[in-house]
């Protein structure tokens, strides 16, 4: 027997999400709403930087997933455990944060200093490779496999998925062939 599944390999945990996000009701896309929604303010939710995280940590493997991007300015990757979710966060891997997003027009890594990305065109999918093992965070444009940046860094905590945007981003559910012998 063979069949294809769907499935989404990360998916937005609620409890951590800013008040002015609202999540799909599946839990795979995120927008901006600029209205405060009343939520608990909760040990885990963000109340200054405008994110929401994934669901799952990882702390050892590869993990890989790939997100629709779109609007004015979005910004994903990948965020240390104990990163503050109180205050405002340095954003480069010395503040814990490890992505690349849209900002002013511009496709930019959160490196110290910021540092431009060669996009050629406006990019509508990007997707995120974790290899906690090897220390690296590679982002790619998935449509031709253009490599767009890969941070090194020896990761020494659990880290989580990150998303935020102006607009709608949304993970991109997978397709897996299943055979049953």
């Amino acid at each position: 027997m063979l069949g294809t599944v769907q499935y989404t390999p990360v998916t937005l945990d609620p409890n951590t999400a800013h008040p002015e996000l609202s999540l799909s009701e599946d839990l795979t896309s995120v927008s901006r709403s600029f209205e405060r929604q009343q939520v608990p303010d909760n040990p885990e939710r963000f109340n200054e930087q405008c994110w929401v995280l994934g669901s799952e940590g990882f702390s050892s493997g590869r993990h890989c997933w790939d997100v629709e991007v779109g609007g004015e300015g979005w910004w994903v990757g990948v965020v240390k455990e104990s990163i503050s979710r109180k205050r405002g966060v340095y954003l480069s891997p010395a503040g814990g944060v490890w992505g690349i997003g849209l900002f002013r027009g511009k496709n930019i890594a959160m490196t110290s200093p910021s540092k431009a990305l060669n996009v050629q065109r406006k990019l509508q999918r990007v997707r995120v490779q974790l290899d906690w093992d090897r220390g690296e965070v590679s982002f790619s444009d998935p449509s031709d496999n253009t490599p767009l940046y890969t941070f090194k860094h020896s990761f020494t905590e659990r880290l989580f998925p990150f998303f935020t945007t102006l607009g709608t981003v949304q993970i991109c559910p997978l397709k897996v062939s299943v055979s049953v012998k």
